[in-house]
């Protein structure tokens, strides 16, 4: 594997876990296996395509795990890796830093959150 070069340690996180879906995804997860199609109901502005892609890019990088079950229909869940979990302090501290700016932004949170979003 070619080493990279970074110029600030934060870029090698923004790698990983940048982008708009990959943090929304990691979030969802941190509360537990998710399926494929519950991710995409409880995100229902990513594409199919890219949240196949973003799931992929995150396995790859060892933050989640892909579990298959040798059944029929297959079944796939998705958790955080025991790697993964070490996100769970900044990811939480983002979730609360999103809920203090929505408030002052907009005061009553509750007319710009989805019902079934989860905010930590």
């Amino acid at each position: 594997m070619e080493k990279k070069k970074y110029n600030i340690s934060v870029e090698a996180t923004l790698e990983v876990i940048g982008g708009k879906w990959k943090t929304v995804i990691l979030c969802h997860l941190t509360h537990g296996k998710r399926r494929t199609s519950e991710l995409k109901r409880l995100m229902p502005n990513i594409t199919q395509k890219m949240l196949t892609q973003q799931l992929r890019e995150l396995e790859a990088d060892g933050v989640i795990e892909r579990i298959v079950y040798n059944q029929v229909p297959p079944k796939v869940e998705y958790q955080l890796s025991e790697y993964g979990k070490s996100l769970e302090a900044i990811l939480s501290s983002l979730c609360t830093w999103g809920e203090n700016h929505l408030i002052k932004v907009y005061g009553d949170i509750s007319e710009v959150l989805e019902e079934n979003s989860l905010n930590h």
